[in-house]
């Protein structure tokens, strides 16, 4: 495969209805993910906007506040989002474009 878009197995992989259908999930999942976690920061940030006492609140007799939870749950949400896309691709799409290769002649890496 030396010249990209001018080699027919790609432009046929490109053209095959089960690569556009995997494109379109993909970008579908990763659209859905994005608002997720989009939305996770957004709903932080307008906590930290307009209700500051409530993240300022300190948790049982300690001196650590609520947003620090709340924070660190917001990076633990976004590193559980990166693992589920990633076990998801794993699973799904990389057994799907490896049939979608397979069918048109392309042989795995290390075969």
């Amino acid at each position: 495969m030396a010249n990209g878009d001018d080699d027919p197995v790609i432009r046929a992989v490109a053209a095959d209805p089960r690569y556009i259908a995997l494109v379109a999930r993909r970008m579908r999942l990763g659209w859905w993910l994005t608002a997720a976690i989009v939305g996770a920061f957004v709903g932080y940030l307008l906590l930290i906007a307009f209700d500051k006492t409530l993240l300022g609140m300190p948790i049982g007799d300690g001196v650590t506040s609520l947003g620090i939870p709340i924070g660190l749950g917001l990076i633990l949400f976004a590193i559980a989002l990166t693992g589920a896309y990633v076990f998801h691709a794993n699973r799904h799409h990389d057994a799907q474009m490896a049939a979608i290769l397979r069918d048109h002649g392309v042989k795995a890496k290390g075969a």
